[in-house]
C-alpha cells in the first residue's frame, strides 16, 4: 500500500499544494486531475522521491520510503510525461535494454503479442527518433508489462494516443488491479474504470 500523509510542496515562496493525503491499497486506482500548470507533475515527482515535500511523509508497505527506497523502487514503475527511450536505438533495442535492465522474465510469445497490440510490430527496427509522438508514447507504456511491478505511477498516459489505444490502456489497468496492482495516474482524460477515485488538485492548490 502507498500512503501519503499531509503532503505540501513549496517552490520558493509559492505553495504548490498543501494538506494532501493519499491512500492507495491493492486493487485500487487513483486519478489525479487539474488544469495545466497546477502541479500534477510536481505531486507525482514527490510521490516517487524525485522531489521532496516541504511537509508530510510517504510510506510504502508501512515504512517511510526514505528508509525503504530499495523495496519501494523494486515495486514501482514510473512512466513520465517525457520519454525515457533512447532516440538512437530502435524500438526492439529499447525493449531489449529495458528487459535486461529490469531482469524481465517476459516470454517471447507475450512480447510479440504486445508489439501487435500496440501496433508497433512494423516499427521494431525503426529508430525512435523517426517515430511519431503517439508511437513513442506506446513504446513508453511497453515498460508496464516488461517491468511487472505492483505500483504503477503514470503522468498523462493517454496524451497523443487514439481512442483504440485509450481502451487498450483501460483494459491493461483493469487487468493490473485484478492482479492486486495499484495505479496512480494524472490525466485530463476521464476513463470509465471501476475501483477508481479521483483527486482534484484544485482542492489542494494555492490558487
Amino acid at each position: 500500500m502507498l500512503l501519503a500523509n499531509n503532503l505540501s510542496f513549496k517552490r520558493g515562496r509559492k505553495e504548490i499544494f498543501q494538506g494532501m493525503n493519499i491512500s492507495l491499497p491493492p486493487k485500487k486506482i487513483i486519478h489525479l486531475k487539474g488544469r495545466n500548470g497546477i502541479g500534477k507533475t510536481t505531486l507525482i515527482k514527490t510521490l516517487v522521491n524525485i522531489l521532496f515535500p516541504t511537509t508530510g511523509e510517504i510510506y510504502w508497505s508501512g515504512k517511510n520510503i526514505k528508509k525503504n527506497l530499495y523495496e519501494f523502487y523494486a515495486n514501482l514503475t514510473y512512466i513520465m510525461d517525457t520519454q525515457t527511450s533512447k532516440n538512437e536505438l530502435t524500438v526492439s533495442e529499447n525493449v531489449r535494454f529495458w528487459m535486461k535492465l529490469f531482469s524481465s522474465n517476459i516470454k517471447s510469445k507475450q512480447l510479440e503479442g504486445i508489439f501487435d497490440l500496440l501496433s508497433l510490430d512494423k516499427y521494431k527496427n525503426t529508430q525512435v527518433n523517426f517515430l511519431s509522438k503517439g508511437e513513442i508514447r506506446k513504446l513508453e507504456l511497453f515498460r508496464l508489462v516488461i517491468e511487472q511491478k505492483k505500483l504503477w505511477i503514470l503522468d498523462e498516459p493517454y496524451v497523443g494516443l487514439d481512442e483504440s489505444t485509450h481502451e487498450l490502456i483501460n483494459e491493461t489497468f483493469r487487468n493490473h488491479i485484478e492482479n492486486n496492482g495499484m495505479i496512480f495516474f494524472s490525466s485530463h482524460h476521464y476513463p470509465e474504470l471501476q475501483n477508481m477515485d479521483t483527486i482534484n488538485l484544485e482542492n489542494y492548490a494555492n490558487n
